[in-house]
């Protein structure tokens, strides 16, 4: 059987050596290309690897930085013409922005290195951004925004504040209300998001209560339907009839 194909998460550590100036030359025995392999081995994406032996091995990484050489517009040679779909986006997605691009791949290259969080991302279940691996940011911190959204310690401490303050917890997007709306049953029942932007996402950062905001339901998952586009601000705005998604 064939190993899977490449994810977002890989690609964009690819990428991000293949941008780096001192990346010397493409090819297996490259001590960077080879201590990619080793990284991408670590990522939490498929615990499944039919190949073991072939699975983004120092061969199939340099393939791969190869690959974008055909994409490049400033590259002078032909490079490997076999590149995806997804490489093809991924490029040109992120070629006028490679700081943000090294930011994103420092951040995923940091999970791989902790087992801690490898586990917790690996437990968290898919949706349809992780199956469709959609979120530009790659499906690592996309997950690990949901690990930071479910750690209840904090979630408590956040709703306890809230109803130290106002003496009720109403989503901040649409101001609905669990306790008021369905009474005994919706007491203390609210969700959380975490409202920093995946590009900007720290792997070592503790969250802390500015970090997070009470949302409904409802608003929690439109706002992970797009969220590389909405904030609790914009999505505000939206339901006011003031703001536009583009």
């Amino acid at each position: 059987m064939r190993n899977p194909k490449w994810h977002r998460d890989e690609i964009i550590l690819a990428l991000d050596l293949y941008f780096q100036n001192d990346r010397s030359v493409i090819d297996s025995r490259n001590p960077k290309i080879i201590e990619l392999s080793e990284i991408i081995n670590k990522l939490p994406l498929f615990k499944e690897r039919p190949d073991e032996e072939k699975f983004r091995n120092p061969n199939g990484v340099s393939l791969k930085l190869s690959n974008f050489m055909a994409i490049d517009p400033s590259f002078k040679g032909k490079g490997m013409s076999s590149y995806s779909k997804l490489d093809y986006t991924i490029f040109n997605e992120f070629v006028n922005n490679k700081k943000v691009l090294h930011s994103i791949a420092n951040e995923i290259r940091s999970v791989a290195h902790d087992d801690i969080l490898r586990e917790k991302i690996y437990a968290i279940e898919e949706d349809e951004k992780t199956i469709t691996d959609s979120v530009i940011e790659g499906q690592i911190l996309y997950k690990l925004h949901k690990v930071r959204e479910r750690d209840s310690k904090i979630i408590q401490t956040k709703k306890n504040q809230i109803l130290s303050l106002t003496g009720f917890l109403a989503c901040e997007v649409c101001d609905f209300d669990f306790y008021k709306f369905y009474g005994e049953i919706g007491r203390g029942f609210i969700e959380c998001h975490h409202k920093t932007p995946l590009s900007e996402f720290k792997a070592e950062s503790k969250t802390t209560l500015n970090d997070l905001a009470l949302v409904c339901s409802n608003c929690h998952r439109i706002i992970h339907k797009s969220i590389d586009v909405f904030t609790i601000e914009s999505l505000q705005a939206l339901i006011k009839g003031i703001g536009v998604v583009g």
